[in-house]
C-alpha cells in the first residue's frame, strides 16, 4: 500500500506540538521573524500592510525539513537507530536527513532524484550519507521500501507521518507564538507536509487566522488533489520550484490541508524569479525557488485580498548553488 493509500492521520494536538517543540529545542535553532519594511514591498501592498517573514531558511540544514528529520530519529530506539535510516528527496529532505543522522551518529542511505542539484547530492555525501540515484519521484519511493525490506532502515517520509508533521507543527506553533498575532500566513505546497503542519498549529492557535496555500503552475498536486476530493498524483513537474514537486499528495496531508486551508493559489515560474528578486533585493537573501513561492503569491495573486492585514510568510529554505540562482536571475 502506497502512503497516499492509507488512511489519514489525525492533526496534532497543541499540547503534543508543545511537547515536540521542546524535544527540538536543544537541537535546532529557533529562527527569526523578521518585520519586513522596503520600499518595493510598500509600494505593491501599501503601507497599511505588515508583513513578518519566518526565515526558517536559517535553520540547520538549510531548511524546514530537519525538524521533522530530527524528530523521527529521536523516535528511534536504539536497535532502530543502530541499523539506519533512509528518505527519498530532491534535495532539502534528503540534506536535513543526512545532517540529523550525523548529530545522532546513525547511517542515512538517500535516494534522491537524477534532476536534482549537483550541489544538493554533493552536501548530503559531504555529511555523510550515502546517495543513490532515481529517474523519477515514484521510482524513489520503490527504491527507498525496498532499502526497508532489506536492510531495515527506517523510512523518513520527506512530508508524512506522526514526527514529520509534528515537525512541521512546530514551525507554525513557533512562528504564531513570535508574532504573536497574525491575520493570514501564506505556506508553500509540495507534498503538503508543511502546510498540514503548519495550519493545524496555527488554526488550533487562532481559527480566524486565514490560511493560503501556494503551488506552482506545474507542480500543482494538492490542487489536483482538492479538485479530485481525494489524494492525487502529479502528472510532472514542469517548475523551477523543484523542491516543491511531489510525486504525490497522501491521505494525512491532503485531510488537513482540506480542514485548515482556506484557500489554494497558483504561482507562476516568473512570479517566482520575480519574488526571488524581490527578497534578494530588500532582504539581502539569496533563496531557492520554492522559498520565494510565499513572497510570488503575497505580491501578486494575494496582494488586494491581505491588504491592511498581518501577513506571515515562510521563507522555508534554501540549499541552491551560485551558478542555478544565477540562471534564475538572469531569466528575469
Amino acid at each position: 500500500m502506497s502512503a497516499a493509500e492509507t488512511a489519514p492521520l489525525p492533526a496534532p494536538a497543541l499540547a503534543e506540538i508543545r511537547a515536540a517543540r521542546e524535544r527540538l529545542r536543544p537541537h535546532l535553532l529557533e529562527t527569526p521573524v523578521h518585520p519586513w519594511v522596503g520600499e518595493g514591498l510598500t509600494s505593491i501592498l501599501g503601507s497599511e500592510t505588515r508583513v513578518l517573514a519566518k526565515l526558517e531558511l536559517l535553520q540547520h540544514s538549510g531548511s524546514f525539513k530537519a525538524r521533522g528529520a530530527v524528530l523521527n530519529i529521536l523516535s528511534l530506539d536504539q536497535d532502530a537507530r543502530a541499523r539506519g535510516v533512509t528518505a527519498v528527496s530532491s534535495g532539502n529532505h534528503a540534506i536535513a536527513t543526512a545532517y540529523a543522522a550525523r548529530q545522532f551518529r546513525t547511517s542515512a542511505k538517500v535516494v534522491m532524484l537524477q534532476s536534482a542539484s549537483p550541489a544538493r547530492v554533493t552536501l548530503c555525501a559531504q555529511l555523510g550519507a550515502e546517495v543513490i540515484m532515481a529517474p523519477d519521484g515514484a521510482t524513489a519511493f520503490e527504491m527507498a521500501h525496498q532499502i526497508v525490506a532489506q536492510e531495515g532502515r527506517s523510512l523518513l517520509h520527506p512530508y508524512d507521518g506522526v514526527q514529520t508533521l509534528l515537525g512541521t507543527a512546530t514551525l507554525g506553533l513557533e512562528f504564531w507564538q513570535q508574532a504573536q498575532q497574525l491575520d493570514a500566513v501564506i505556506i508553500p505546497i509540495g507534498g503538503g507536509g508543511l502546510c498540514a503542519g503548519m495550519s493545524a498549529a496555527i488554526k488550533q492557535s487562532n481559527p480566524n487566522c486565514l490560511i493560503f496555500g501556494v503551488e506552482p503552475i506545474g507542480a500543482d498536486v494538492m490542487h489536483r488533489s482538492f479538485a479530485a476530493g481525494h489524494p492525487a498524483r502529479s502528472n510532472g513537474v514542469q517548475s523551477i520550484a523543484d523542491s516543491l514537486g511531489a510525486p504525490f499528495t497522501t491521505a494525512t496531508t491532503y485531510t488537513l490541508c482540506r480542514q485548515y486551508v482556506d484557500e489554494l493559489v497558483m504561482v507562476t515560474d516568473d512570479q517566482i524569479r520575480g519574488a526571488m528578486a524581490l527578497i534578494f533585493r530588500e532582504l539581502k537573501l539569496a533563496v531557492e525557488p520554492a522559498a520565494a513561492a510565499a513572497t510570488a503569491a503575497l505580491t501578486e495573486i494575494l496582494r488586494e485580498r491581505v491588504r491592511g492585514l498581518r501577513v506571515g510568510i515562510v521563507i522555508c529554505g534554501t540549499n541552491i548553488d551560485f551558478a542555478r540562482y544565477a540562471g534564475h536571475m538572469g531569466a528575469h
